[in-house]
């Protein structure tokens, strides 16, 4: 359908999983695709299969430390020069450092906040300008169900997915005048390498969460995400879509 055709995209965190499918679909949809991450074998191995999809738009991956605020303004002006305009902005980079809070240390605590939050400060603030110059933008934050509900042993990873809903929010009524539309995406069990590697007794207890009876894809979050880089999405900021089988209600 090439429903992004012409447009171009950043993915952060998109070298594997739902940023890595976020990217795919993108490509395959018509956009050329700038991905950041920190692993550069990863990264380049993506962007070859990316490159290879049959009438693929092009991609290209840019290593840097997504918390580092020198780095992604230099990744973001080189993705300029290259391309001229940005389009979309995927937010999706992060990390866990899962521990109860009596045991979790301070570099636990800054850690994710700084990938998971501080990236969101940095990337939107270097490509706000440009949205604004072009009176027109998407903006897609990759959050979680954790930072609507809550779950032990995340503290410091539910903190910083609320943080990026309140974020979305704040952002989305700043820059709304200007036809720059903001949006979440809270997933919720996805199946990943890390899904994968619960055990038949903690699927089955997660399954029991789940109204539809399934493990969530990464395809589906990246179906999602398509939908908010479009024009279908026009007329709607400001908003959280829970991808999570009906946990949340």
């Amino acid at each position: 359908m090439n429903m992004l055709k012409g447009k171009t995209a950043i993915v952060t965190g998109g070298t594997a999983g739902i940023g890595a499918a976020i990217a795919k679909r993108f490509v395959e949809e018509g956009a050329y695709v700038f991905i950041f991450g920190t692993n550069a074998q990863r990264g380049e191995q993506v962007v070859s299969e990316l490159n290879a999809l049959p009438n693929s738009a092009g991609a290209s991956f840019l290593q840097l430390n997504i918390a580092n605020t020198e780095e992604v303004n230099q990744a973001i002006k080189a993705a300029l020069e290259l391309r001229g305009q940005i389009d979309i902005l995927v937010n999706n980079a992060g990390i866990t450092r899962d521990q109860l809070l009596m045991k979790m240390s301070e570099a636990d605590w800054d850690d994710v906040m700084d990938v998971n939050v501080k990236s969101c400060y940095n990337t939107c603030h270097a490509l706000v300008r440009t949205f604004l110059k072009a009176r027109k933008g998407k903006i897609i934050n990759v959050s979680s169900v954790v930072g609507i509900n809550g779950n032990p042993g995340q503290a410091n990873y539910a903190a910083s997915k609320a943080a990026m809903i309140g974020f979305t929010k704040a952002l989305a009524k700043e820059l709304a005048s200007r036809n720059i539309q903001i949006n979440c995406i809270a997933p919720g069990f996805i199946k990943t390498a890390m899904t994968d590697a619960l055990t038949e007794a903690q699927k089955d207890a997660i399954m029991g969460t789940i109204p539809l009876g399934r493990l969530g894809t990464v395809d589906d979050v990246a179906s999602a995400a398509l939908f908010l880089a479009s024009e279908w999405s026009d007329y709607i900021t400001g908003q959280v879509i829970v991808v999570d089988g009906g946990m949340v209600m």
